[in-house]
């Protein structure tokens, strides 16, 4: 029987690692020197948790949920979005009643049960932030910074920022009104998704990604140019604000989002060279949906990283790891004398490895070579009987007798500074 992965669910193989855990790391220094703090919701949430946020007509709901009943009959899905989840948790927590403002971000597995295609997965990750309980355009113009010094910190290049603003129930009803207008005649030449959201979420159809579909719409109505005074506002001060602090940002009428819950800013941060999906950074405002979920009337932003796609995009970190030190034993006493040593390394936080099987020194030793190790340590009858091990530099080729009783602390003081020979009275050219 061959197994292999579920499709549009792949492994993240050894190799890939330092990549994201690259990513894990400055995200997390990088948000908490903004006071945010870490929350891990649940993968799997009660399925009106995302019909209540996300919307019922929209695509995430009506054709990508991973959708079952537990059990006891109770609908519930795995999570395709983190927002919900983590607004969701606020509200039952009662966070609210412990600070006015919650600043919380979250890494982690998202689902949704789309075509696997080039930079879009069936289980895909994401890191994201909800700043919860501020209505003032500065924690959108905060939040907006914080995305552009963690992708700076990455060393990502070529992003753009598109903004734009969905306005708010008092002012976008009438843009959909005047929207449809527009749409109505050619309604019949668009797509068929574009047909079904013409009935049920209009303002979806500007975002549609069939070219055709983005032809026949020259010239839409802007919503920037139907917001209502309290909306323009605010917009505006999220653009005078990144102005202040240099950042560039590009308004773009076009761009919505695919959640209802979205209100006043909306935002996107592309990539060059990852095709229609280039979208490597997304959120906005949805100051609407604390109290969708049963919460207090409190605004909120917040924005979602795509993880594979950023790791795609991130040059390959140059941390430097410590050491590994490579332990080659010859014979079961060898080997009972250097176990002491493997653990002692180990808990000294310095990585240690030594072979299985017993096998030849040749064979071990290439074993460490592969491995990258910079020191081998050679235990066998002749070294036991005079109560030393070789110590062999493996990047100088070099080696020397080590007491047995400083193993342990000479490897320390050794990982600890740079690799090299030692004084000249205690090395020997190492045997080929």
């Amino acid at each position: 029987m061959h197994v292999q992965a579920v499709r549009g669910f792949r492994d993240i193989l050894p190799e890939e690692i330092p990549r994201w855990q690259h990513l894990e790391a400055t995200a997390r220094r990088v948000f908490e020197t903004y006071g945010f703090r870490e929350i891990r919701p649940p993968l799997l949430e009660y399925t009106e948790v995302f019909t209540r946020s996300i919307g019922e007509a929209t695509d995430i709901v009506e054709k990508e949920m991973y959708t079952f009943q537990d059990r006891s009959g109770r609908s519930v899905t795995l999570r395709p979005e983190g927002t919900a989840s983590v607004v969701r948790a606020y509200v039952e927590h009662h966070l609210h009643a412990a600070a006015p403002v919650s600043k919380l971000y979250y890494l982690g597995p998202m689902f949704r049960h789309e075509r696997p295609q080039a930079g879009r997965l069936r289980q895909f990750h994401q890191v994201g932030v909800e700043a919860i309980g501020v209505a003032d355009p500065g924690m959108d113009v905060e939040v907006l910074d914080m995305l552009m010094h963690l992708t700076d910190t990455l060393g990502l290049q070529g992003l753009e920022l598109q903004i734009n603003s969905l306005g708010c129930p008092a002012c976008r009803p009438e843009y959909l009104r005047r929207l449809q207008e527009y749409l109505g005649p050619r309604v019949s030449r668009l797509c068929e998704s574009c047909q079904r959201r013409f009935r049920q979420n209009p303002l979806r159809i500007l975002d549609c990604k069939v070219p055709a579909c983005q032809e026949r719409l020259e010239s839409p109505p802007s919503i920037l140019e139907h917001l209502c005074p309290a909306c323009r506002q605010h917009h505006q001060a999220v653009r005078d604000g990144l102005a202040a602090l240099g950042i560039p940002a590009v308004d773009n009428p076009r761009m919505v989002r695919g959640l209802d819950y979205y209100t006043r800013t909306a935002f996107e941060l592309l990539a060059e060279g990852l095709g229609a999906q280039n979208a490597v950074a997304a959120g906005g405002r949805y100051d609407g949906l604390v109290a969708e979920l049963g919460g207090p009337d409190v605004p909120g932003i917040g924005f979602a990283l795509g993880v594979e796609r950023l790791v795609s995009l991130m040059p390959q970190p140059t941390a430097r790891r410590r050491p590994l030190v490579f332990l080659a034993a010859l014979g079961a006493e060898a080997e009972a004398r250097l176990l002491p040593v493997l653990q002692a390394l180990r808990r000294q936080g310095i990585p240690a490895e030594r072979d299985y099987g017993g096998k030849s020194l040749k064979s071990q030793l290439r074993r460490a070579h592969r491995l990258g190790a910079a020191y081998a340590v050679i235990l066998g009858e002749e070294e036991l009987g005079r109560g030393v091990a070789a110590l062999r530099d493996m990047v100088h080729q070099s080696q020397e007798d080590v007491p047995l009783d400083r193993l342990v602390p000479t490897l320390v003081s050794r990982v600890e500074a740079p690799a090299g020979p030692a004084p000249p009275s205690q090395v020997r050219e190492a045997s080929p």
